[in-house]
């Protein structure tokens, strides 16, 4: 069994403690992956020492040199692209052909990130007032604590590491508990691409030290992904200190389905968007609006679809649905199930744990649609994250957008529908950051915004050139040439 250090100041330490935890693949519970540092506040002070000071010469680097450094990021992810996604599958679960795109995300952003680096624009404006010059200009905040989840644990945290790093920040990077692993190859991949000692830092552990990076005085941005229970008190907390924080929380996504729709490719979005990644993400389609005229024939095709999907390990060929990360996430869509039920829902297929043959080795729940779900059930509101798919009755497209709306979340939608006034209306009417026309809920594309509205987020997108917005800071410079004292909106009028 491998034993994994923290990386600080370009070195690889143990925790301070010395204490470790293990990490376990989640399709078998048999197969300990690592054992890894379990990180504590002291462990985190030296960390942010460490960014601190790499900091003030890291920002002077000029920009498109750091873009030359962020290109080699994505050169060996390139190179490494087939090995790290096996590695992500066995510590996280989902099939290789989902954990090898998760590694692309990471390419596509660190070759974008670095192409920024030359447009990190700034704006010039003419002066109310003769012979001066007015301009501004994009500046690097300073440390950045990243915090993200499981679920996404190589291409989420690049969206945010890239191009924190590429506009001039240090990182302190603490990977979600359950991926210890995916953390560890950032830390590799920096270390081999040359970057100054100090410019990334990897602390592994639990959440209890995440709140001490929250918390530390010298950490001026947190970028985090994950449950908005846990993003709202970083929220707080990041208010109450006056630090910048960027919060990509939760999602109950629907999909819409109208009668002009193609039903085959609306089941296949449908089937991509609840169960890929076994339902685990913030994008998932946890919910399907169906309209009355189509709702029972839907019903039953896509039934017979969802009971062809093979439930297994992801490092198995022709596995098309992972296992959940963790026992306590199994017990919690078991919960969400025996509720539904309880409330009326109509189990169409799954409803159980997968416990035969090797399947009893992991966490495994078989794929699961509940219908007749009405607005007031608890199925059709809160965030299950896991493969279950709550689907509603609409009497009319307009009620149809009314449910979508009927949220607490506001991230992704889907509409399926051949008719373009629909389309347009939906893409102007549903309560979204992200909205897709006869695609299913997941599919964001890195050099595009990524974020929602509502309980979803704070307002910031991550992708694209929208992400510069969160990692840098403007600076505002008057230049007066004039040899004699202006004085703005006083002399000039």
């Amino acid at each position: 069994m491998q034993k994994f250090k923290n990386y600080i100041n370009g070195q690889w330490v143990d925790a301070k403690s010395g204490k470790t935890f293990f990490n376990i693949n989640p399709a078998n519970t048999d197969d300990i992956i690592g054992e890894f540092a379990l990180s504590d506040k002291d462990d985190v002070d030296i960390a942010v020492a460490s960014a601190k000071e790499a900091f003030r010469s890291w920002r002077l680097v000029p920009a498109p040199k750091r873009g030359d450094m962020m290109r080699k990021v994505g050169d060996i992810f390139t190179r490494r692209k087939k090995e790290i996604a096996r590695i992500m599958t066995r510590e996280m679960g989902k099939p290789v052909f989902e954990t090898e795109g998760d590694v692309q995300e990471a390419i596509d952003t660190a070759y974008y990130a670095a192409s920024e680096t030359r447009r990190l624009f700034g704006k010039t404006a003419p002066s109310e007032m003769l012979n001066k010059a007015n301009i501004s200009f994009r500046v690097p905040v300073g440390v950045c604590g990243v915090i993200t989840a499981f679920n996404f644990p190589i291409a989420v945290p690049s969206w945010k590491i890239l191009p924190a790093i590429a506009a001039g920040n240090t990182v302190v990077f603490k990977p979600s508990k359950d991926t210890p692993y995916c953390g560890v190859i950032f830390a590799e991949i920096f270390e081999e691409a040359g970057f100054p000692a100090g410019v990334f830092n990897l602390l592994t552990g639990k959440g209890s030290m995440g709140n001490h990076l929250v918390e530390h005085s010298d950490v001026r941005l947190i970028g985090f992904t994950g449950s908005t229970e846990i993003g709202c008190k970083i929220g707080e907390t990041c208010g109450r200190l006056n630090k910048i924080c960027s919060l990509e929380m939760g999602g109950k996504n629907a999909q819409v389905v109208m009668p002009s729709a193609n039903l085959e490719l609306a089941i296949d979005g449908v089937l991509w968007g609840a169960f890929g990644t076994t339902g685990q993400r913030c994008t998932a389609t946890s919910r399907l609006i169906l309209h009355k005229d189509i709702y029972e024939n839907f019903l039953e095709l896509l039934k017979e679809r969802v009971q062809k999907l093979k439930l297994g390990d992801g490092l198995v060929e022709g596995t098309d649905v992972g296992p959940l990360i963790h026992e306590n996430a199994l017990n919690n869509v078991e919960r969400y199930v025996k509720i539904a039920l309880e409330e009326g829902g109509r189990l169409i297929c799954g409803g159980q744990r997968a416990i035969e043959g090797n399947l009893a080795k992991g966490f495994f729940y078989y794929p699961t649609i509940i219908a007749d779900v009405t607005h007031e059930m608890t199925i059709f509101k809160e965030e299950i994250f896991g493969p279950v798919l709550a689907v509603t009755k609409a009497e009319s497209f307009e009620h149809a957008i009314e449910l979508h709306n009927n949220c607490q979340y506001g991230l992704s939608s889907s509409i399926y529908t051949n008719d373009i006034t629909e389309s347009f209306m939906f893409i102007r009417d549903s309560e979204a950051g992200i909205t897709y026309i006869n695609a299913p809920t997941i599919g964001a594309e890195a050099h595009m915004p990524f974020g929602g509205v509502k309980g979803t987020g704070n307002g910031h997108r991550e992708g694209g050139w929208t992400v510069f917005d969160i990692f840098t800071e403007w600076k505002t410079v008057y230049i007066d040439y004039s040899n004699k004292l202006q004085r703005a909106q006083i002399d000039n009028y």
